[in-house]
């Protein structure tokens, strides 16, 4: 390299290598300080989605206190019927969900009763979300559910959605939950954000890495992986990485032509709930 040549490094490709350096690092800034903002998208909860709710019947609105007293808010449906306790269903939604719509859903599910509540921040729920405070939360609502009349404790099972899967799965690992529902689930948050930003270093910025795939070896529940074979937010390969690290009994399907947010519309998705939960979640 003669003199010019390095003066012509020095003068152009020197600038351009530490600006491009100086952008990725705050790229990385960026996305490590708002990363609560891209994780939990707090959706709000709307005056006419809560009379709808307040309109279904058997349903009533609930409000507990978590370990630190934040208030939970969600709704609770019992299914009527003869004087058995019956088996209670608990429902951790996505990252962008409030969850009255579920309850809306909820008939779907009968016989079981079912729970929703909205996560930190999100409808009338109190507080500020995080990965630990709604793992710890669940292991609450949890603890809750099991001391309700007309519940059988030994009958409650686990029902997540997309990221309410990451919810889902620390708490089975942690109470004695007789199934586990899983739609779109993923092995970890780190993963999927890792596939969306394949030039940042993820496991060093992400505070909240939901690791379903550290949780699922100890995990001895029997388990039902829905997922959508076009689903591009959550690619089934990510569902397959849990669902081999499963260690219970497991069942995978997968619904032709289903993507992310219109898998729960599809003709096969209701019956394969019903069949699996009659499978490994009846009464004993």
């Amino acid at each position: 390299m003669n003199d010019g040549d390095a003066r012509v490094i020095r003068r152009t490709v020197l600038p351009l290598v530490g600006t491009g350096f100086a952008v990725f690092v705050g790229v990385c800034a960026v996305l490590y300080l708002l990363q609560e903002r891209l994780i939990f998208l707090r959706a709000p909860l709307f005056d006419g989605d809560r009379r709808a709710v307040a309109l279904l019947p058997d349903t009533e609105e609930i409000a507990i206190a978590a370990d630190d007293g934040t208030r939970l808010h969600g709704w609770l449906r019992h299914t009527t019927g003869d004087a058995r306790p019956r088996g209670l269903i608990l429902y951790f939604g996505g990252n962008a969900e409030e969850v009255s719509g579920q309850m809306r859903e909820a008939a779907e599910l009968t016989p079981w009763s079912f729970a929703a509540f909205n996560y930190r921040g999100y409808g009338l729920s109190e507080g500020r979300p995080s990965e630990a405070s709604l793992v710890a939360d669940a292991r609450v609502i949890y603890d809750w559910s099991t001391k309700l009349d007309g519940i059988d404790p030994n009958r409650i099972v686990v029902f997540g959605r997309s990221f309410g899967t990451g919810v889902a799965v620390q708490l089975a690992a942690d109470r004695p939950v007789q199934a586990a529902v899983l739609v779109s689930p993923f092995d970890s948050l780190r993963s999927i954000a890792q596939s969306h930003y394949p030039f940042v270093p993820v496991s060093l910025l992400l505070k909240h890495p939901f690791d379903s795939l550290a949780h699922a070896p100890g995990v001895r529940t029997p388990a039902l992986v829905l997922v959508g074979a076009d689903d591009r937010l959550v690619p089934p390969r990510f569902s397959q990485r849990l669902y081999d690290a499963w260690a219970g009994p497991k069942q995978w399907i997968s619904i032709p032509d289903a993507d992310h947010n219109d898998l729960h519309v599809q003709p096969g998705y209701w019956p394969a709930i019903h069949a699996f939960l009659n499978a490994h979640a009846s009464e004993g």
